[in-house]
């Protein structure tokens, strides 16, 4: 997979909630390892990952402004590992230990390998798209059985050109 480009739906679900929190945004992935994560809603920001560099933007009164601190490394870790997802590389990670589970819809379980990571992220249950070979439909990130984050992809288009600009600057 050469790029990626998708819109998404994230619902937080929280057990004290009675319903999810809603998020939407846009995807984009271009080989080796450029990512932008866009929400676009409720609230505008963008994570940018390129060449091992992180830089995230909020959306302010004059537009977007550069953040800097400490979540930035938590940031990185997730997207180097969404890019690696994006390339299909579940079983090289240091992080997880990957498990297939076949079906109409063939899941990938991720689980911790470290007792520290595993105490933030019990699993991971990455869905394929089986009509788009390779792509993934959904992530299902569990803290625990009942606190959950699900991002629904949508709009999926592979080895399409992306400007480089999205991935060196928000928009």
């Amino acid at each position: 997979m050469k790029s990626v480009a998708a819109h998404f739906s994230q619902k937080k679900y929280l057990q004290i909630l009675t319903k999810p929190l809603l998020s939407n945004g846009r995807f984009y992935f271009q080989a080796p390892d450029a990512v932008r994560w866009e929400y676009t809603s409720p609230l505008k920001s963008v994570l940018l990952l390129r060449q091992g560099n992180i830089k995230r933007y909020t959306m302010g009164t004059k537009g977007f402004v550069l953040e800097a601190g400490g979540t930035m490394e938590a940031m990185r870790f997730v997207l180097q590992e969404i890019s690696r997802w994006s390339k299909g590389e579940f079983t090289q990670s240091e992080y997880f230990t990957a498990t297939l589970k076949q079906g109409q819809e063939p899941q990938i379980i991720l689980t911790p390998k470290e007792k520290e990571l595993a105490t933030i992220i019990s699993r991971i249950v990455v869905t394929l798209a089986p009509e788009k070979r390779g792509f993934i439909k959904s992530l299902k990130i569990f803290e625990t059985e009942h606190n959950y984050t699900l991002f629904e992809f949508t709009k999926v288009q592979t080895n399409v050109n992306i400007s480089e600009r999205l991935f060196l600057e928000a928009e």
